[in-house]
């Protein structure tokens, strides 16, 4: 068990869920806001992607992450940010002519993924360990060796903290293989995703044997989707890692209550502290993680 949780919140992601839900946070200033609501309620990390204004889809768009960054900044609590950079991965093909890119498609190289890490410098952005039939249809999320090696030199580079996304256990496999290849500087810090289709299921056995798999040292945090979310925050942390909740993965709090960030970061924090743990300040999970806060590009010393 973990004793000391490094609890993340992901306000938003980039899923087709602003209809589902009033409380999903759209325009840059609902996301800090957000973001603010989740750390006053005890979050140590949040984790942003934004949207479009209008269309309210998932953007790259480095100005809303800008605004979005330097509102929480701005604000009186300190979350460790964490900058989404898998945008840009979605391939959607005619199945009958795959050759064919239909529209929702977003395809771009791993260096294409990372302009606004490269000038926010966020202490830690996401890095999608392979590649996935990502639900029904013909819908894929494509990130290649090659590409993974490329960007994670250039995350190294610019001194920031990849969190490992892993969808299933390929996606582990060769995420070690990074960190052997000293494409990760220590502690590699590791996001086993569970119930995503067609990733890994919500099963415990299953988290438990990636555990075994991950290389020595290294943090972990793992987190379900929809109804699991909840009762997986403390799955995690028996398992000796630390935990996530947010809309970008869950919209309740329960059944047929809708859910906000705040509330949700809330919950588990009670879940943590009822198994004897607590929740890592983000000063707490810096030091855990061993982060480096940079000053954005075009910033003064």
């Amino acid at each position: 068990m973990n004793r000391k949780v490094i609890l993340t919140c992901a306000v938003t992601g980039a899923g087709d869920t602003t209809g589902k839900s009033e409380f999903v946070p759209v325009t840059p200033e609902e996301i800090a806001n957000d973001a603010i609501a989740a750390a006053r309620a005890g979050a140590s990390v949040v984790h942003i992607h934004v949207r479009d204004p209008e269309s309210k889809l998932g953007s790259r768009k480095v100005e809303y992450y800008r605004e979005v960054v330097e509102r929480v900044r701005a604000a009186e609590v300190d979350p460790v940010l964490n900058l989404t950079a898998g945008m840009g991965g979605d391939l959607v093909i005619d199945p009958h002519h795959p050759t064919t890119h239909l529209p929702g498609t977003d395809l771009v190289s791993g260096l294409e993924r990372l302009p606004h890490v490269e000038q926010l410098l966020p202490e830690i952005c996401t890095l999608d360990c392979g590649s996935l039939n990502f639900g029904e249809g013909s819908n894929l999320y494509v990130s290649t060796p090659d590409m993974l090696r490329e960007g994670a030199a250039r995350i190294q580079e610019l001194g920031v903290r990849p969190e490992l996304e892993i969808f299933d256990t390929g996606n582990l496999w060769f995420a070690n293989v990074m960190v052997q290849e000293g494409l990760i500087d220590p502690p590699p810090l590791y996001q086993l995703c569970m119930g995503i289709p067609y990733g890994a299921p919500v099963d415990a056995g299953l988290l438990q044997a990636m555990v075994q798999l991950l290389p020595k040292g290294a943090e972990f945090t793992s987190f379900a989707i929809g109804a699991n979310q909840l009762p997986w925050v403390a799955q995690s942390v028996l398992a000796g890692g630390h935990a996530r909740v947010g809309l970008e993965d869950n919209l309740y709090l329960s059944k047929g209550v809708k859910a906000t960030n705040a509330q949700l970061t809330d919950r588990a924090v009670s879940i943590i502290e009822n198994l004897g743990a607590q929740v890592a300040t983000p000063a707490e999970a810096r030091e855990i993680l061993n982060l480096k806060v940079q000053l954005p590009t075009g910033d003064a010393s």
